[in-house]
């Protein structure tokens, strides 16, 4: 099992009504829950571990990892409002606007850390969840506990209107991709992160540090993937854009779901990565991410799609 660990939330979708009028549509997202869902759409046994609110919102969010064959096992119920998220598409990209303090995500502590079963195998960090207090803490102390025995996958999906302490928020993160074995980024946190557009340097500053797969998502520019010795740049496949909500965190689960497949998803296999192995694992990575993009919202493709 890949069990992800991070935010589960519902995002606002700007929609038209009939009339004309502004309106938005609640749909069950967050960077971390869209991962989870891509992988148990695509058949690979997948649990979340976050905070889930006791609100009608948590229990669609619920139903939406049912839906989705994810395992329930991890998730921690709380009696707090579920993070609502605001989108604003502006070319076919997402801004947010968050609605966070004092949700169920967010007061997640220590003492929620699961016990973690022989068969969960990899772990999968990132987004929002490292942001605040207590969660993040949390967040980081499960990956330090479980770093040396099982893969580590990372995906910091910045959003700067919720990072108060830069600093601070670098230094976790810093911290975190030190620790993962698979870290991937998309162009513009990359940028966000280092104050360039510099892939390969940022790339070998984190394969340094610790990481042994640096994947660097640039949209309908295709992704550049980076290894001990190893440095690809693959195109995106030609699609028709309806928006790139989730096409980042449908990556990630591809990515993952293929090593799972081939049977490479352990910590010396990846360690040990060839350029055809990390070349087929990013193509099938961007195929289904291109699904998701050819429709509205986070909508991942199910393993009859992408097979």
């Amino acid at each position: 099992m890949i069990l992800c660990c991070g935010e589960a939330l519902i995002d606002f979708l700007p929609r038209e009504g009939k009339d004309g009028a502004s309106l938005y549509q609640p749909v069950n997202g967050g960077s971390v829950y869209n991962t989870t869902i891509a992988l148990g759409r695509l058949d690979v046994p997948v649990g979340l571990f976050a905070g889930i609110s006791t609100d009608f919102f948590g229990d669609g969010l619920l139903q939406g990892l049912s839906d989705s064959k994810v395992s329930l096992r991890y998730i921690r119920k709380k009696p707090h409002h579920t993070t609502l998220a605001f989108v604003k598409l502006q070319d076919g990209h997402a801004r947010y606007s968050f609605i966070d303090d004092a949700s169920a995500g967010r007061n997640l502590v220590k003492a929620d850390m699961p016990r973690l079963g022989k068969d969960v195998t990899a772990l999968h960090f990132g987004s929002i969840s490292l942001i605040p207090e207590p969660e993040g803490s949390t967040y980081e102390a499960l990956q330090k506990r479980e770093a040396k025995t099982r893969v580590i996958s990372i995906d910091p999906n910045i959003r700067p209107s919720q990072i108060k302490d830069r600093k601070r928020h670098l230094a976790r993160l810093a911290r975190m991709m030190a620790l993962s074995d698979i870290v991937k980024i998309s162009d513009e946190d990359v940028k966000w992160m280092t104050g360039k557009q510099d892939f390969a340097a940022a790339a070998r500053k984190w394969l340094k540090a610790g990481a042994k797969v640096v994947a660097v998502t640039r949209g309908g520019d295709g992704v550049e993937v980076f290894a001990r010795g190893i440095a690809l740049s693959l195109p995106a496949p030609r699609v028709k854009v309806a928006d790139t909500v989730g096409a980042g965190d449908t990556f990630t689960a591809g990515f993952l779901c293929h090593l799972q497949r081939e049977g490479l998803l352990g910590k010396k296999a990846i360690a040990a990565l060839d350029e055809r192995q990390l070349r087929a694992a990013a193509d099938f990575a961007m195929r289904c991410a291109a699904v998701t993009v050819s429709r509205p919202g986070a909508d991942p493709p199910w393993a009859a799609e992408v097979s």
